[in-house]
C-alpha cells in the first residue's frame, strides 16, 4: 500500500464515525447518513492530494458531507418528510430518551442552514471560522444562524409535546 493510501485509510478510520454522525444529524436518516458519509469519502479519495494538503482535511470532508446532505434533503418529497415517524429517528444501539427524541424533532424543524450551523457548532464543537469555511458562508452568517437556530430550538422544545405521547408540557 502506498503512503497516500495509508494516510487516507488512517483518515477514514479516524473520521468515518463523526462524518456519519454529522450526516445523520443533518438528515435525520440513519441509512442516508451512512450513504452520505461513504459518498463523502469517495470524493475525499478522488481529491486526496488536495484534501491532504488542506489546512484542515476534516473541515474539507465536513463541507462535502454538508453539501451532500443539503442535496439529499432537497430531493426528498414533502410527503416523505411528513411521514417519517419517531421510530425512524433512532440510531441502532442508542438509548432514546424523551429529551433526545424531542431535540431530534426540533432539529428537523429548523431551516437547513440553521440546522447545519447549530449541529456543527454544538454537536461537533467546530469553531465559527471553520463552520464558515465548511458551509461557504461568512463568520457573521454562522453567528447569526447559530444564534437564531438555538433560539428556535429553545422555542420548539418548550412547545413540543412529550415524545412518548403525552400532551404539551406545562411551562
Amino acid at each position: 500500500m502506498s503512503e497516500s493510501e495509508t494516510a487516507f485509510q488512517r483518515f477514514f478510520e479516524q473520521h468515518h464515525a463523526d462524518l456519519s454522525r454529522l450526516a445523520y444529524l443533518l438528515t435525520g436518516e440513519t441509512g442516508a447518513a451512512d450513504d452520505l458519509a461513504a459518498d463523502a469519502f469517495v470524493e475525499v479519495w478522488r481529491h486526496w492530494t488536495r484534501v491532504s494538503a488542506a489546512d484542515s482535511p476534516l473541515a474539507y470532508a465536513r463541507g462535502i458531507v454538508a453539501n451532500l446532505a443539503r442535496h439529499w434533503i432537497k430531493k426528498q418529497s414533502k410527503e416523505r418528510l411528513g411521514l417519517r415517524g419517531l421510530s425512524l429517528l433512532r440510531r441502532p444501539g442508542e438509548a432514546d430518551t424523551t429529551a433526545v427524541l424531542d431535540v431530534r424533532v426540533a432539529l428537523r424543524r429548523l431551516p437547513q442552514r440553521r440546522r447545519e450551523c447549530v449541529v456543527l457548532r454544538y454537536a461537533f464543537d467546530v469553531p465559527e471560522r471553520e463552520v464558515a469555511d465548511i458551509l461557504g458562508i461568512s463568520v457573521g452568517a454562522v453567528k447569526s444562524q447559530t444564534f437564531r437556530g438555538a433560539a428556535q430550538l429553545s422555542e420548539y422544545l418548550q412547545d413540543l409535546p412529550v415524545a412518548t405521547g403525552g400532551g404539551p408540557r406545562a411551562r
